[in-house]
Formats: structure tokens, sequence, C-alpha cells
């Protein structure tokens, strides 16, 4: 099985490291972030030609909401396996409530059933985060999702929280920790379907372009255009992975951490300069679009 694994993860980065740099994009983007006050990583995969552009996309960043994604992962090798149902209804008690925010989940009154499948559309959704804490012990802990991550030639992407021998990763990250490339790398697995089989994937695909949260990088790609996604926030780091499935299909990471700007208005810096890195892939990857992005309702 061992064995396997390697010869799997040795292929994935091999194609990786294979990729030609978009040189044109790699000076676009560089442009669209410079100034910015604070540390920025980009990943940026292009399905058409196979180019990527690279800017400290090795560096370690905060995944914060990010980590649902491997939390999803965990979960869907557990429906997989047969250990538990996509349709399986569960019960919600004041053990599970998570006091900080305005979760849904936690507004429910002990004693309430909930199906897995909802559970999974509100982490996914709406970023639940009560919901995405018991979806990760469902999973196995974070201990046996970092096993999954690790299988997948993940080096860098992990569950922090909650995970023994994690906590001073916890300290410095927060939930989960990720590299702009790997996060890239996970969603490129998914629309590949090459996470556990194609009906699995297919369903975390769906999953993820149901997006409540879409008034950063989303905002600048048209409506009726698939987009699938999951961000990420804290005071000091904003973070998001996007696939965008256009005319030039591509996948889009973007991580930031310790910004002086810690706002949490639409004007945060980090999230004008997500938008603005957003459009930009947009124009350049459908050269003849004239959609324009519309301001923001207050």
């Amino acid at each position: 099985m061992k064995i396997i694994i390697t010869i799997f993860s040795l292929f994935i980065f091999s194609n990786v490291f294979s990729q030609k740099i978009d040189h044109k994009l790699e000076k676009k983007i560089n442009a669209a972030i410079q100034g910015f006050h604070g540390e920025v990583g980009v990943y940026v995969y292009s399905f058409s030609n196979n180019k990527v552009v690279q800017i400290n996309a090795d560096s370690i960043f905060p995944t914060a909401s990010m980590v649902k994604i491997p939390i999803l992962i965990g979960i869907m090798h557990k429906i997989n396996n047969g250990e538990l149902d996509y349709h399986q209804s569960m019960t919600y008690t004041d053990s599970l409530y998570y006091s900080e925010g305005d979760d849904i989940l936690s507004a429910f009154k002990s004693g309430s059933k909930i199906e897995i499948s909802k559970l999974l559309l509100l982490m996914m959704s709406t970023s639940d985060n009560c919901a995405s804490l018991w979806l990760q012990g469902l999973a196995g802990t974070g201990t046996l999702i970092n096993q999954y991550l690790d299988s997948l030639g993940m080096k860098d992407t992990r569950v922090n929280s909650r995970t023994p021998g994690r906590q001073v990763n916890r300290s410095q990250y927060g939930w989960g920790q990720t590299t702009p490339k790997e996060m890239a790398t996970l969603m490129k697995l998914i629309v590949e379907k090459k996470i556990i089989n194609n009906v699995i994937s297919e369903r975390m695909l769906r999953l993820m372009s149901r997006q409540y949260w879409d008034e950063v990088a989303i905002s600048s790609i048209p409506p009726d255009v698939l987009v699938a996604d999951k961000n990420g926030a804290v005071d000091p780091s904003r973070s998001e992975v996007m696939y965008v499935k256009g005319k030039n299909p591509y996948i889009l990471c973007i991580c930031t951490k310790n910004n002086k700007d810690t706002s949490w208005n639409s004007n945060n810096e980090a999230w004008v300069m997500t938008r603005k890195v957003s459009f930009l892939l947009w124009q350049y990857f459908n050269p003849r679009s004239e959609w324009e992005p519309l301001p923001l309702l207050k």
C-alpha cells in the first residue's frame, strides 16, 4: 500500500514540476500584488496550456477555513469505505456547540436531527465552524485526515486544531496550514476526479460550487460561469482557492499572512487585492469577455 501511495505521490508532483511558467501572466500578477502590506503567495494553473504562475507558492500560510477541503476529503473517505452514509441522519447535542461566530448549526436545539449531506453543505457553502468541527471528528480527527493528505503527496498541508502533536503548528498557523501550490493541487485533483473516484470527486466539486461567501474572488467572475471555491479568513490572514470553468479553465490559489489591515469590511486590503488578481485572471484567460464586476451590495 505504501509503495502504491508513494508512486501516486511522485506521479502528482512530477506533473507539477514539469509544468512551464507563464512569464507574461507572472509579470501581471506581480504588478497587481506589489505594495501589499503583508506576505502574499500565489499559484495559478491553466488547464489549456499546462502553464503555471508561482509566487511564494511553496511558502506555508494559515488555511483558516480552506482547511475544510481536507476535512471534506476525510469525510468522503469514510463514506466511500462504508463507515458513513452521505444521507445518514445525525443527532446534534449541546456538546457540539461552538460559540465563536454566527454558525447556523450552533442555533440548533439539542436532539435535533440533520443529515451528513447537510453538514457538508453548511461546511462548504456557509463555512459553518460548528458543522466543520463535528465533521472533522467524524472523519477520524486531524490525525487520519493528515494521513490522507500525506498519501496525496502533501507535505505541508495539515489539520492542526484538535490534532495530537500539532500544538506548535496550531499556535503558529491556527486551524490548518498549507501552501498555495498544495491547496491548488488538491483542487486540481478534485477537478480531474483523482481523489478516491469519479463519483466522490464530482460530489466534492458540486459542494464547492455552492458558495455563500461570493464577494471576494468569485465577485470578479461572471455569475453564469461555474466556480468551485473555498476561502478562509482570520484577522491577519485572508486566502482563497478557486476553479473557474470558463473558455480556458484555470485554478487560482492566493494566500496572505501577517496582514497589516485586519479589518472586516469589504475594502480590506487583502480582499481588494484578491478581487483584483481574480479579475485580472478572468480577463487574461477570456480576452474577448466584455463583462466587468458590479459594485458590491452594502
